[in-house]
């Protein structure tokens, strides 16, 4: 929603008018002709006579410093007298002298009371600024439903911010039932008088397809028309779309055309994609230099997305000399403005003194941070680290606790300790069913240890009913994936016969494998075969 400051002074003075009023034609062609001192003594006699359009014409040559020194005190007194007779210019310009505390004390209550005055008059642009008021409680207790009244008087009469303001109001619900349709309907004419946030945001509407269907090629247009204004933020999802191709033809030149615009009116996030385009030659020749440069321009601005990709530049000496210390300043930088990616790899930094001096403790403080975000692999390694007694009091229930966290969201690696401790009894109840459940999930994950270890399980029936075709399965999974254990045991199983049928070329196949690998029971396998 467009958000600006109430009333700036360039913009009082600027509807402030420019022609004076109809019974002051000395007055009116001496201000047309630049003759102030004549504008302002015939203006001055009508004012005092108590002409309401001659006080609000001599506040505003107060105000302007036009054939007098500039005194807004004293136009604020003139504008008074106009407004205080009804006059419904004078009546919005003293509402932006109270809200701005020009000329007057700043008094937002008291700026509000004019604003109404005006508004109720039908002064669109006061019904605008009363509109915004409400909605953020300045000068009144806010009340969404009030400002959407308001905005739907200025909208109607043509107010295209108002009409941009009524419709994002529609759009979340706020003041109104939420009626993304009708959202779509006032956005549509803002965006029509050529409104750019409009426009951006009409755009979204259709690239996502809310209060109408999903059109790309109709959110493109909404959204190279607030580019082709200069709109920094519909530059940046411009080029996006090009980048994707969606709406548009794929085109990554095109892509880094729009997002340079963008980056270089100082939208942060379009810098830093602009140096991942540079880094990875999207639309562009691969430059590390030059990715190096938009980085820190957009770092600089406090882009934690940045301040992490610059930090992994220094890390690898990527367009940069390498330095780890540098390598974790950004990363701390990214990591203080709450990125989670930062947080996990500083703790990941400290844990393996890398850039930082060693210390675990810090490193537990910031793995805890990512892990409270659901970061898994913050909440593997934390598991990790109170199960080993690492940086913390060794506590296995703590252990669990994150192992599960991170188990639960899909972490294969999580899922095989957390079967471990289920299958040891160690951080929790021994429960060999529980382990054989979460081993099972790590295997179908591909991870071989915990295929392993789940054969071993079908083996001796433990957690599960003993299954010897389900334990030769399962070795054979790891053992395809190079596991040379898994490699014996495939071949123990087919040399014997077991849950698989004897096939001593088949035994000897992956006894080969495991030696190949210098498995020394498989070397002695294959030598007592071979006699």
């Amino acid at each position: 929603m467009c958000r600006y400051v109430l009333f700036p002074i360039f913009f009082l003075l600027l509807i402030m008018p420019q022609t004076l009023f109809a019974g002051f034609d000395k007055g009116t062609a001496a201000y047309k002709k630049g003759d102030y001192q004549t504008a302002l003594k015939e203006l001055r006699i009508a004012a005092e006579q108590g002409h309401a359009e001659a006080q609000f014409s001599l506040g505003s040559m107060y105000g302007k410093g036009s054939g007098v020194a500039k005194d807004l005190a004293e136009a604020a007194r003139w504008v008074r007298k106009a407004a205080e007779q009804g006059f419904v210019e004078a009546q919005f310009i003293l509402g932006a002298m109270y809200g701005n505390g020009l000329g007057v004390a700043k008094d937002e209550v008291e700026a509000l009371h004019w604003a109404r005055k005006a508004a109720e008059q039908g002064h669109t642009e006061a019904q605008l600024i009363l509109g915004i008021m409400y909605e953020d409680g300045r000068g009144a207790a806010r009340d969404k439903a009030e400002a959407v009244r308001w905005y739907r008087k200025a909208a109607e009469q043509g107010n295209a911010e108002a009409q941009l303001n009524l419709g994002s109001m529609y759009g979340k619900g706020s003041g109104v039932a939420k009626d993304e349709a009708e959202a779509v309907r006032w956005l549509s004419k803002a965006a029509g008088q050529g409104n750019a946030e409009a426009q951006v945001i009409l755009g979204a509407m259709y690239e996502y397809g809310r209060g109408t269907a999903k059109d790309y090629v109709e959110a493109v247009r909404w959204y190279r028309k607030a580019a082709d204004q200069g709109h920094a933020e519909a530059q940046l999802i411009l080029g996006t779309l090009y980048g994707n191709g969606r709406g548009v033809v794929k085109d990554e030149a095109e892509a880094v055309s729009w997002v340079r615009k963008a980056a270089e009116q100082g939208n942060a996030e379009a810098q830093h994609i602009l140096g991942i385009m540079y880094e990875d030659g999207r639309g562009v020749a691969v430059d590390k230099t030059e990715a190096i440069h938009w980085y820190i321009k957009a770092a600089k601005q406090g882009n934690a997305e940045a301040q992490l990709s610059l930090g992994a530049m220094y890390g690898k000496g990527s367009g940069v000399t390498k330095d780890l210390a540098e390598a974790a300043s950004w990363v701390r930088k990214a990591a203080d403005l709450g990125n989670v990616k930062a947080q996990f790899i500083l703790g990941a930094l400290y844990g393996n003194g890398l850039g930082v001096a060693k210390d675990e403790t810090e490193a537990v403080n910031w793995l805890r941070k990512a892990a409270g975000h659901g970061h898994a692999e913050a909440q593997l390694i934390l598991g990790i680290m109170y199960e080993d007694g690492r940086g913390v009091a060794r506590d296995e229930a703590e252990a669990v606790r994150w192992y599960r966290k991170a188990a639960v969201q899909g972490n294969a690696e999580a899922q095989l300790s957390l079967g471990s401790m289920y299958g040891k009894g160690r951080g929790v109840a021994r429960d060999e069913e529980e382990a054989v459940n979460w081993l099972a999930k790590a295997a179908d994950q591909g991870l071989v240890e915990a295929q392993f270890i789940l054969a071993a399980m079908y083996g001796n029936g433990l957690g599960v009913a003993r299954d010897e075709a389900e334990a030769a399965r399962w070795y054979k999974k790891a053992a395809e994936l190079g596991d040379a254990e898994a490699q014996f045991k495939l071949g123990n199983m087919f040399y014997q016969g077991d849950g698989v049928p004897k096939d001593n070329m088949e035994a000897r196949r992956w006894y080969r494998k495991a030696a190949d690998q210098g498995h020394a029971e498989s070397q002695q396998a294959l030598q007592l075969l071979y006699k």
